[in-house]
């Protein structure tokens, strides 16, 4: 069974008993890739005019066995990553590698040897649509209100240990400042040790008053006889 897939391009559609839905667009001009249904199990466009392929074409293509995509004008940039990334991964379902048609530097080349360098400078995927933006839109927004909010304990952390340093220093200063009056006051408040002996022997005081008055008699004989 054969059908037409495009009324201005005509590929031929058949379905193949063993081998599936095979679809066979070779040798004719296409300036857009038809639909293709996601049974398709071979997949022939060789010299077909095309320059580039859009990213993700073979992915849905999930019964896809074999695709012949050779002898195509492909223009080796950026656009043509997909490709090549696709081709490393399906080596066994191509036919024959196809190549590059330019630029000159890569002319020949089959596309799945390009390396990674060679697709070095082309620009990363544009953050500002999609899920992507928003998943790191809202990372960014999560990391600066962290670092606000370190920010500000970081802050507040500062002032109070300020504030129990100028404490510490305050408390340090009133206890060395009462230190002398408190021992002062407990030198007052200090009881007198008791006295071990008396400050003045009072045994030999009668003996001494005795000998004081025979002096005085004495004394008082002399001037008599005087």
């Amino acid at each position: 069974m054969t059908t037409t897939l495009s009324s201005s391009h005509l590929c031929r559609c058949s379905v193949h008993p063993t081998e599936g839905l095979i679809v066979n667009c070779s040798s004719t001009y296409l300036p857009a890739l038809p639909y293709l249904s996601r049974d398709v199990a071979e997949l022939h466009l060789s010299d077909t005019g095309l320059s580039t392929l859009p990213p993700g074409l073979f992915d849905k293509l999930v019964g896809l066995k074999k695709i012949s995509i050779s002898e195509n004008p492909f223009h080796c940039d950026c656009r043509i990553q997909y490709l090549r990334n696709w081709l490393v991964k399906n080596r066994d379902k191509v036919t024959k590698e196809p190549t590059c048609a330019s630029p000159g530097v890569v002319t020949q080349k089959n596309i799945s040897e390009l390396s990674d360098a060679f697709f070095s400078s082309c620009s990363k995927p544009n953050c500002a649509n999609g899920i992507y933006f928003i998943v790191t839109c809202a990372i960014l927004l999560c990391v600066l209100a962290l670092i606000v909010y370190t920010l500000r304990l970081a802050k507040e952390s500062t002032i109070t240990l300020y504030i129990d340093e100028r404490h510490a220093l305050f408390e340090a200063h009133s206890l060395r400042s009462q230190k002398p009056k408190h021992r002062r006051r407990l030198s007052c408040l200090k009881k007198p040790e008791p006295l071990e002996t008396p400050l003045l022997n009072v045994e030999p005081l009668p003996e001494a008053l005795d000998t004081q008055q025979q002096q005085h008699n004495k004394l008082n004989e002399k001037n008599i006889f005087r």
